[in-house]
Parts: C-alpha cells; structure tokens; sequence
C-alpha cells in the first residue's frame, strides 16, 4: 500500500502523546494531563474529545475534590477495539484475540507442521480465527487488524517469508493477501521470534529497554529491543543467529564441521543428534526436555554444551549490543538451568566486564502464548502510535 495519511491508524500524531500517557491504565484528569504535557487546557480538551469519539478513553469517574465539583477523570478503553493474533511456530500454532492493552481475551493452541505448506497452516488459523472473532458478537468495524508470526525470515514491510529455510513453500507467499480474503483489515507478518521478544518485553520486562530474546527450538534466533523499539535491521533480517558461525578456540574444541553454524550444533534437533549418536535415542527437541528431566548426566552435558555454544555466539553480542536482558526460550529452553548455565559460563567469560556488570541471562516466562501477544502488540503500536513503523509495513 501507499502509506501518505496512515489511514490505518486510529488516533491522529498530536493526540497520541495523550493516548500513549494513558495507556499505562491510570486514569487522569485534564489538569494532570495538562501538567504532565505542558499543554494548553483547551488543547487537552480538544485532544480528549477526539480521543472519546474514537471510543479510545472513556470516563472513569471523579477524582478527590478539593472543594467545590469533583474533577472528572479519563481513562483508556482498551476493549473498544479487537486484534486477531496468530503465531506459527515450526510445530504448534496459536491463535487469538486481544484487546488494546495486548491482553489475550481467548486462544487456542494445535500442534501442526509448517512444512504442510501455507494455505493448509493458513486455512486452519483463518478458520479458528473466524470462530473466535464470530462468538465475540462485535462487528467487523471493531477488528483493527491482523498479526501474525512465522518461523522464518519476513521483509517486513511486504510481510512476505523470504527463504525460510524451515519452511517448504512459503518462499514468497503473499500471506497477507491470503488473510484479506477472509479479513479485510491491515495484516502485519513478522519472524515469530521478533514478536516472541515484543510479547516477554510487555508481558514480563516492561521497564527493560534494551533486551534480547533468544529462541531455541527447531532453529535458532534473537529478537532485539534497544532503546525500547524492535530492531528489525535494513531488510528485517535482524537476529539471524542460526547461521552465525560457531567460534570454537582453545577453550572451546570444535566438535562440529569446520564451519559449523550455530543451528547445527545447539538447536532441538542438533543435541537430539548427538544424543542419538552416544546411543541415546532422541529425534526433537521434545525428546531431548522429557530425557533432560531424567537427570542422566550426558544428556545434561550435551545440553550443557548447546549452552556454551550458544554463548559463545551471544557474547558476541553482549559486546555489540550490550542489552540488559538476555531472555531465552523456545522448546529447548524448557530444559531449564542446564542450558542457561552453559550460557552464562560462557557470556560472562567472553564479554567485557562493563556490558555484564547489569546483565541477566533468564529463562523465557511468557509461555506458549508469549508469540501471540507478541503479534498483537505488533499491530497496537502501528494502529496507536503513528510514528511506529516505517512506511507501507501495514498492509492493506
């Protein structure tokens, strides 16, 4: 589409700073609105009546007097509008509604293949979608638009996959025509592990402004939050650890290929390998959490070891970007400490001390629809703020 006027936002840029100040769920009146902006009282006014007739604030009732009428308060109205979120990760998808707030109101969850193709994977989350938005009554003026996440690298502002290397048949495919037959709204498509960082960051890390998401499953990848905006990089191909070449050295022995990329050797299906060929049957990365929980000592080791080589590739990245938050997840991630403490062991032995001195490496704690509330944080920020995004990356 062509961007010019942003039509697909709901609040015009001099009324968004009110809005983004509300957002955090206190309800405030116009005098403190006016002292925390340094606007005109006239201006709030103005602001706040184009704002009600939006349906984005709502009265919430009067503050203390302090004599004579209570002043009224306004607060944001979240559930004035719907986001359909779906994530597809390389085994499961997700499917849900949110309000305003990014707050999941239903979901649902299936295990599936990506390799089945995108319109069998597509069918299935348009049709659950329908389903749910239909048993909500709400018209269809109500739905704002589409997120979606998938498994793979997306140009983000086509919103089309691009080579995804896990996933036969969706090179190029137009999945947001393919929505707008069903939905005719905006539809954004990001890589799953971009929104699984904008979901962790919301739901669990609001006050971090620089923080690095790592999922670990099938593939392997980052999503990166610096100075609180995801940073897709020039064509959306931030955060592509897989392929990033493991520095095996002295203290690290190669036991990979010469060349061996990051995915190779640490993800799901890479310790399952080397689990299989030390006689320990295991194909997924389910396998490798369930025999993990067993406590034989070489599967922790092999998972240990995932660990330091992934490490070894993020301290890297400590020293580049030098976030405060290193979160990890993905499947094998559910391994628990063994994996986080072959990250640390390494990170911290490889990273200048000033990029570690604040630094925590933990655990993912979203859960499985940490990537939903993801996409549907995706499609609020572009619909609420109108600097968000860069032009044409919502697609009608």
């Amino acid at each position: 589409m062509t961007d010019g006027a942003r039509e697909d936002v709901l609040v015009a840029e001099d009324a968004a700073e009110l809005l983004a100040i509300l957002r955090d769920g206190l309800p405030r009146t116009r005098a403190q609105l006016a002292e925390l902006t340094g606007m005109a009282r006239s201006t709030i006014a103005a602001r706040i009546d184009a704002l009600s007739t939006a349906g984005l604030v709502a009265p919430a009732g009067d503050d203390v007097s302090s004599g004579g009428r209570p002043p009224a308060r306004i607060r944001f109205n979240p559930g004035s509008r719907v986001v359909i979120a779906i994530d597809l990760g390389a085994t499961h998808g997700v499917v849900a509604l949110a309000d305003l707030s990014g707050t999941l109101t239903v979901s649902e969850s299936v295990r599936l293949s990506i390799g089945e193709g995108p319109e069998p994977v597509l069918d299935w989350a348009l049709s659950s979608a329908e389903r749910l938005f239909a048993a909500t009554g709400r018209p269809l003026s109500d739905l704002i638009g589409v997120g979606i996440g998938v498994p793979g690298p997306v140009e983000h502002s086509i919103g089309l996959p691009v080579n995804p290397p896990i996933m036969p048949g969706w090179d190029r495919f137009d999945i947001p025509a393919y929505v707008r037959r069903v939905f005719p709204v905006p539809v954004l498509v990001d890589n799953d592990v971009n929104l699984l960082a904008l979901g962790e960051q919301a739901l669990i890390w609001p006050e971090e402004q620089d923080l690095l998401f790592v999922k670990v499953a099938t593939g392997v990848g980052a999503g990166i939050i610096s100075g609180g905006r995801l940073q897709r990089g020039a064509a959306g191909s931030a955060g592509d650890l897989g392929h990033v070449r493991v520095p095996f050295g002295t203290d690290a022995p190669r036991h990979g290929a010469d060349d061996a990329d990051l995915e190779s050797v640490a993800s799901g299906p890479a310790v399952a390998r080397r689990l299989s060929a030390a006689g320990i049957p295991a194909e997924t990365s389910a396998d490798v959490v369930d025999l993990a929980r067993t406590g034989n000592p070489e599967v922790q080791e092999a998972v240990r070891q995932a660990g330091r080589d992934l490490g070894a590739v993020l301290a890297t990245c400590v020293n580049l970007l030098n976030p405060s938050m290193i979160v990890v997840g993905g499947s094998l991630s559910r391994v628990g400490e063994q994996l986080l403490a072959g990250v640390r062991e390494v990170v911290y032995q490889r990273s200048t001390p000033l990029a570690t001195q604040n630094l925590t490496i933990t655990q993912s704690r979203s859960g499985e629809t940490g990537g939903a509330i993801g996409a549907a944080i995706m499609v609020i920020q572009r619909a609420l703020d109108p600097r968000a995004g860069a032009p044409g990356s919502l697609l009608r």
